[in-house]
């Protein structure tokens, strides 16, 4: 599987971010399918839930995770409908009104998220939408990055594909370092070296016109290809997690695809991509 928690990483910031909650966080499941680590955290003011572990059906976290569904209350410690395994870390931080959306991905829990207040407040619809709604987009792209994982363990290595992995990484890294570079000129010159790159993996020159692609839709496409999941690609790139989605898709978009593998397919036919 992909970088399930840099993935949840990249959704704690935008549920933050999209709420203005004052703490949010998460974690993914780990390799026991009953339990999940606390890892991701935004707004807390101790390290009291930093790496907890919540198991399987117990807490609100838990809870949720053994129904498969959003679950909130608002006022954690005497709430009826969840058992108090961690009341005391939870109360250190002194958190009150909660909310926790599994990530479910092929019916598979692979993470939670939280957000939460420290006032014994109901929770607004806007709020709890906003966490499943990021909750949704994390399972989107958890799909796809599964698919294309599964796709490539399918491909039987080779020395060639090897060989051309590594001209893909060096493709990519070539593109990132190009934005590094101040002077106008010798950064066109190096995303032209990149294009030429690009276009000498084709066995035929296509005649038909290529998709045009903005420099940072490329950018966040060559690394896409590599593998890189969308948080990867924006701390290479020095990007928000939510700008390398924008892009992303903005990419999709011109090329008429509809999955991250079939715009990286795409790109490689149009000579975008090596």
């Amino acid at each position: 599987m992909g970088d399930d928690a840099g993935a949840v990483r990249s959704a704690v910031l935008t549920l933050q971010r999209t709420t203005g909650l004052p703490m949010v966080f998460g974690g993914a499941v780990s390799g026991r399918q009953d339990r999940l680590r606390i890892t991701e955290l935004v707004g807390n003011t101790t390290d009291s839930l930093d790496g907890l572990v919540v198991r399987h059906g117990n807490g609100l976290g838990g809870k949720a995770m053994a129904m498969a569904r959003p679950l909130w209350v608002s006022n954690y410690p005497c709430s009826a409908s969840i058992s108090h395994d961690y009341d005391k870390p939870v109360g250190r931080e002194g958190l009150l009104s909660i909310v926790a959306v599994p990530i479910v991905v092929r019916r598979r829990v692979r993470g939670v998220l939280y957000g939460a207040l420290r006032e014994p407040l109901s929770l607004a619809d806007r709020v709890v939408g906003a966490a499943v709604e990021t909750a949704r987009d994390l399972e989107q792209d958890l799909a796809v990055q599964d698919r294309a994982d599964e796709a490539l363990a399918r491909t039987r290595p080779s020395t060639s594909t090897a060989r051309w992995e590594e001209v893909r990484a060096v493709h990519a890294e070539l593109r990132a370092l190009a934005e590094e570079v101040r002077d106008l000129p010798t950064r066109d010159r190096l995303r032209e070296a990149s294009l030429r790159l690009a276009a000498a993996g084709l066995d035929e020159p296509d005649a038909s016109p290529r998709p045009v692609l903005s420099p940072r839709e490329l950018d966040v496409l060559s690394y896409v290809a590599i593998g890189c999941t969308n948080a990867e690609a924006a701390e290479r790139l020095g990007l928000l997690p939510e700008t390398v989605k924008s892009y992303l898709r903005s990419a999709m978009r011109k090329l008429d695809s509809h999955t991250r593998l079939e715009a990286v397919t795409t790109a490689r036919r149009a000579g975008l991509l090596p």
